[in-house]
């Protein structure tokens, strides 16, 4: 299947990173690489381009995309391990990066990745295929109470322990094995309702279980403004309350805030101000994206600036 991505907030990215034409980048989740084409199109041949998947067909399908280019560099890993990603390739510090996070179109559309409930498929949901844990196991080995944590938590899901007590039963029947199965449970789990399919929310929730979507994320964006030149910008695209809540509070952190009383001469409480954050209200799709591009409904656009101090 052709890995076909529609890059969200396309142009507000790229006028967020303030590109410099000789600057090296970072697109740390560059799936088909929508956003990174437009990158290398701001870059001279001095400039240069890093960019990291998880996902060994989306790195294929960004190869593919920008074989017209010499002057960038493709890694298969984690954006979570940008500063030991940087380290191995023997770069210091960065102009800027951009991290488009959540699941692709292509990994949604691809039903043999197990991640939509509208098919029949293998329970899989993971974004690595090198990695163990699949939503197979989290479905079939996770206690009771933990699910309905995971399913409350990150699928927002208030019937998260009807659902977890329902695949539980079933579980003991026999495995559960296909995203049918699982599909077909919660919908018998959860009452009728006008807001999409009664799956949707659950299938998020075990699908950022799988792939550790939200844990690493606070300290990843204080990662990865430190990996930030001076000036430097880092752009981040949230599709989910949890990660625009923590990607907010990093942002809010780095940019610190003294709390002194006024009346001392200087600061004792230990503040850090790393930079700046260039939006306070996230940046979101105007009417003629969401027009052609129904992913970006969600989509909110974080900017941070790295201030070095003088």
């Amino acid at each position: 299947m052709e890995f076909k991505h529609i890059p969200v907030l396309l142009n507000e990215t790229i006028d967020g990173l303030n590109i410099n034409p000789n600057g090296i980048y970072v697109d740390g989740t560059i799936g088909g690489a929508g956003h990174s084409k437009k990158i290398l199109e701001k870059l001279s041949t001095n400039g240069f381009l890093i960019g990291i998947d998880r996902d060994e067909e989306a790195l294929n399908a960004a190869k593919q995309n920008l074989k017209e280019y010499k002057n960038f560099k493709l890694v298969h890993g984690n954006h979570d391990d940008i500063k030991t990603i940087l380290e191995k390739i023997g770069i210091n510090k960065v102009d800027g990066i951009l991290l488009d996070l959540g699941v692709s179109s292509y990994q949604l559309d691809e039903k043999q990745r197990g991640f939509s409930y509208i098919s029949d498929n293998k329970l899989d949901m993971r974004m690595d295929k090198q990695q163990k844990l699949s939503a197979y196991e989290v479905i079939n080995q996770y206690k009771e109470e933990k699910l309905a944590e995971i399913i409350y938590e990150y699928g927002e899901e208030r019937f998260a322990k009807k659902i977890a007590k329902n695949i539980c039963i079933e579980r003991n029947i026999k495995p559960i094995e296909t995203t049918k199965q699982l599909a077909d449970i919660i919908q018998k789990s959860v009452p009728l309702s006008k807001d999409g399919h009664p799956a949707k929310r659950t299938f998020q929730a075990i699908r950022i279980e799988v792939n550790n979507e939200i844990k690493p994320l606070y300290n990843t964006v204080l990662d990865c403004i430190n990996c930030l030149k001076d000036n430097g910008r880092l752009c981040i695209i949230t599709f989910h309350s949890l990660e625009d809540r923590a990607v907010k509070k990093a942002y809010i952190d780095a940019e610190g805030k003294c709390t002194c009383p006024k009346d001392l001469p200087y600061c004792v409480c230990g503040s850090k101000n790393l930079g700046k954050i260039i939006n306070k209200k996230p940046i979101e799709a105007t009417k003629e994206e969401l027009n052609y591009n129904s992913r970006s409904k969600s989509a909110k656009l974080r900017i941070f600036e790295k201030k070095e101090k003088r």
